[in-house]
């Protein structure tokens, strides 16, 4: 019996040994599980860490970009509209070229415009012209045109029964526009 009883209590430790161990291992395999929670956790935050810095780099990059390429439609525009007032600054100084150059082919006789010197000056005259046409530069029509004090300065008014009310009879000076601009208005007698 006393065998027995040994048996009983080793049989009783030995349960409660394994009970120990499996115990024993439960907790160690829960203490690896939380260990492991951390280290994942760990991981996903740095993760995400990264993630919002790329993100946050990402956006910093398009901004520049997007500066940038303001500031480049910007310095274009800059650009082009001192092209169009160095371009206006030339024109405005050219026309009285041309005034002078048509007031003097108007006081020429027939005998006179025969002349080669006359001739050659005409053909400048109308190689200047030219240039100017190619630059956008056109004259203000203005003789039977109704005023318009966008395109017209009335230096002169006059009764005329034949000629509608608030029409042009006659133009003093020419005007011209650059690209739709005015670079300087004719000067013209208008009918009352």
């Amino acid at each position: 019996m006393g065998d027995m009883n040994t048996e009983k209590t080793e049989a009783a430790e030995k349960g409660i040994l394994e009970e120990e161990i499996l115990e024993e291992e439960s907790k160690q395999e829960e203490q690896e599980v939380v260990e492991e929670a951390p280290k994942k956790d760990s991981k996903k935050r740095k993760k995400d860490k990264k993630d919002e810095q790329i993100e946050e780099l990402s956006d910093k990059v398009k901004r520049q970009m997007a500066e940038f390429d303001n500031f480049r439609k910007r310095t274009e525009k800059e650009k082009a509209m001192m092209f169009e007032i160095g371009a206006k600054s030339v024109i405005e100084k050219l026309l009285p070229v041309i005034d002078n150059l048509e007031r003097g082919f108007t006081t020429l006789t027939e005998e006179q415009k025969e002349d080669p010197f006359v001739v050659g000056i005409n053909k400048t005259y109308d190689q200047l012209l030219k240039v100017l046409e190619d630059l956008e530069v056109k004259p203000i029509e203005a003789v039977g045109c109704e005023f318009d004090p966008n395109f017209h300065n009335a230096v002169m008014h006059v009764e005329d029964e034949e000629v509608g009310e608030n029409i042009i009879v006659e133009e003093f000076q020419k005007g011209y526009t650059y690209r739709e601009t005015v670079v300087r208005t004719s000067m013209v007698k208008v009918a009352n």
